[in-house]
């Protein structure tokens, strides 16, 4: 019979809801974020309140909590507003859109990243990198975390493809500017650009289904953010050029055919593979990140 630590290793979500509710404890205790404790419990609320009733509308057989407690905490962690209203209907786009805006069975837009560029676009809301602070120790904290959860989804490609071409953009501009090495490191070095890179471009369900895809999608969304960032000198560029680049998607899937990704039979070969590692306790088998089998931390 499958223990309940199998269980919980079966599903990434698991990891991936315990880091992103530990990151934000993190920054509520130690960096004073401005996110009220009453703010964070009505923003998930509403994501599994709209969860619960969509689920009903689409004629889902069961009540699923964790694709929107991923993006409530998401939420919670990156986006900032004035306004109760506006984070909570947010909190509705983040959930509701992955019910409406879907092509051919996948999500059109990453759900939460479209909620936070919607609230950028009204005016209302904004991101703030610098509530992080440029600790190296917290950076390699939520690089790990972060790590660990994108293996287990099969998306470290897309992950470490756009880890790979940003960091080269950064640079060779530092190099042509004649800027020290430590500009680009600190540019790279705070949670919301490190969120972004292992939380939200890996999300299965708006990524392209194969690794040539996906890896051409990671370019794409690298020379939109540098675009937006360096030539028209707007803020917020990775979350534009993720919005923009999900457009995308269906055509490199057209052009770059692949297995689409399904929650029923990978989460049952990834809850095979935990029942195989729970067993073992005197050693463990290495994967590689293109092991199949293994569930994605994406939304239902």
């Amino acid at each position: 019979m499958q223990t309940l630590k199998a269980r919980l290793l079966a599903d990434p979500r698991h990891y991936q809801i315990a880091v992103l509710a530990s990151l934000l404890l993190y920054g509520v205790l130690a960096l004073d974020f401005e996110v009220p404790p009453l703010r964070i419990v009505a923003i998930l609320a509403t994501c599994l309140g709209v969860q619960w009733l969509a689920g009903r509308w689409a004629g889902l057989p069961a009540f699923e909590p964790r694709s929107a407690l991923i993006s409530g905490l998401s939420l919670c962690l990156l986006l900032r507003t004035n306004s109760l209203l506006l984070a909570l209907a947010a909190a509705t786009l983040a959930v509701g859109s992955k019910f409406v805006l879907r092509y051919r069975g996948k999500h059109l837009f990453n759900p939460t990243n479209f909620a936070i560029v919607a609230a950028i676009l009204s005016g209302g809301g904004w991101v703030s990198p610098a509530q992080w602070g440029n600790a190296a120790l917290f950076g390699f904290l939520i690089a790990c975390l972060g790590g660990m959860v994108v293996h287990r989804a099969l998306r470290s490609d897309v992950t470490y493809a756009f880890l790979a071409f940003y960091m080269a953009i950064l640079f060779a501009r530092a190099t042509w500017l004649g800027q020290p090495t430590a500009t680009p490191l600190h540019q790279l070095s705070n949670g919301a650009f490190l969120i972004f890179a292992f939380f939200m471009i890996s999300d299965p369900k708006t990524t392209p289904d194969s690794r040539l895809g996906r890896i051409v999608f990671a370019a794409a969304v690298t020379l939109g953010a540098g675009y937006v960032t360096f030539v028209l000198y707007r803020p917020n560029g990775l979350l534009l050029s993720l919005v923009a680049m999900c457009l995308l998607v269906p055509i490199l899937d057209k052009v770059f055919p692949g297995e689409r990704f399904d929650w029923r039979r990978d989460g049952a070969r990834s809850a095979r593979g935990a029942v195989r590692e729970t067993s073992s306790t005197n050693s463990v088998s290495p994967q590689s990140p293109g092991t199949p089998g293994l569930a994605a931390p994406g939304l239902v």
